[in-house]
């Protein structure tokens, strides 16, 4: 892969020298996500990931997997479930070309985070092109991490905005020998409950969801783990055994969002304290026992944002809607002060001239 990174190395060189932007590109899966690319004067250079691909080192007995940033993420899966393991972060494709360094980047989780925990805590090591050409080694290599900050897990939602990812070393994880899901008729009050009441209990939850199904309240919880620990949660939670190739089903079709819920043209993820009460602001689908709601129609920023700090959380436009017009301060939650200063010191370390992926994560940087 040597000639391929001397190419990318030229592209960017190129780019820093014209003062033109660059726009890194994966399978672009997610290319609705984040804020709109900040076109400058100059027309951008795309920087096409894809022709870095493939699996550099993956030993099962390590639990660690490295691959260049454009191999398929279900190239990923699939070589993991042949070694029963998987990516316990569970992230969605949204689409067949979705790649490692994009799912990176954009730093989702699926309904898996409830128990698997955050994908930046699964990113060991990186390699990454920066906007002089170089290649940087973070976490297992020889570059030492920037004032102190482990820049492998920074990457992690980082939209690209310090430069374009390599190579990534991922924690992984084996697959649970058993899993069931149960559910219960429930409003949304009685769910959210539920979810916080399961918290001060050993419980072996992995997923959970609550959404309206035909007007009536639905919550299912995944169990998964050992059979023994599985029967005993069952025998404390009650509720109704779903069928193994529905559950499934539900749990990928939640992952990828292709439930009726997802149907709607404009989509808000917010991230609110645990115990949170309803939100009441429309439609919801609700995640993580309770800590993302999912919201559905055209609703005003403010309102959200105002509803979400009072949670002590945040809210993401998800999805920009029928009048694709974002918020004044961007589709992510607007940061306070102190975490911007941080934000353009890091950008200034390893991007001064701003040619990578303007503004996608934060507007105006």
């Amino acid at each position: 892969m040597k000639y391929e990174i001397a190419q990318l190395s030229e592209q960017v060189l190129e780019a820093r020298a014209n003062f033109r932007p660059l726009l890194i590109q994966g399978g672009n899966t997610k290319s609705f996500y984040g804020n709109a690319f900040e076109r400058k004067s100059a027309e951008p250079i795309s920087l096409d990931m894809r022709t870095l691909r493939g699996i550099v080192n993956y030993e099962p007995t390590e639990l660690v997997i490295t691959a260049f940033a454009g191999t398929p993420l279900q190239d990923i899966m699939d070589t993991l479930d042949a070694s029963g393991q998987m990516l316990a972060f569970d992230p969605p494709c949204f689409g067949a070309h979705a790649t490692l360094g994009g799912c990176i980047a954009a730093g989702l989780s699926g309904p898996g985070r409830q128990g698997g925990g955050p994908l930046k805590d699964y990113v060991l090591g990186s390699h990454l092109l920066d906007a002089q050409g170089r290649v940087l080694k973070f976490g297992g290599e020889v570059m030492k991490n920037v004032a102190g900050y482990d820049v492998s897990r920074m990457l992690a939602g980082s939209m690209g905005m310090f430069g374009a990812l390599l190579q990534v070393s991922v924690k992984v994880a084996p697959k649970p020998i058993q899993t069931v899901t149960l559910e219960w008729e429930c409003s949304e009050r009685e769910a959210l409950t539920m979810c916080h009441g399961m918290r001060a209990h050993p419980l072996p939850v992995s997923a959970s969801a609550w959404e309206l199904v035909a007007d009536k309240g639905r919550l299912r919880i995944r169990l998964a783990g050992a059979p023994a620990a599985i029967e005993s949660a069952r025998k404390k939670l009650g509720g109704d055994l779903v069928a193994d190739v529905e559950s499934v089903q539900y749990w990928h079709d939640l992952r990828e969002q292709r439930l009726a819920f997802f149907a709607s043209p404009q989509l808000w993820r917010v991230a609110v304290a645990p115990g949170t009460p309803e939100l009441n602001l429309g439609p919801t689908l609700i995640e993580w026992g309770g800590g993302q709601r999912w919201l559905a129609g055209e609703l005003d920023p403010a309102m959200v944002r105002r509803a979400a700090e009072q949670a002590q959380g945040h809210a993401t436009l998800f999805r920009l809607g029928a009048s694709k017009q974002a918020p004044e301060q961007g589709v992510f939650h607007p940061l306070t002060p102190a975490v911007t200063t941080i934000v353009k010191r890091l950008k200034q370390e390893f991007d001064p001239k701003g040619v990578f992926n303007p503004g996608r994560l934060v507007a105006g940087i």
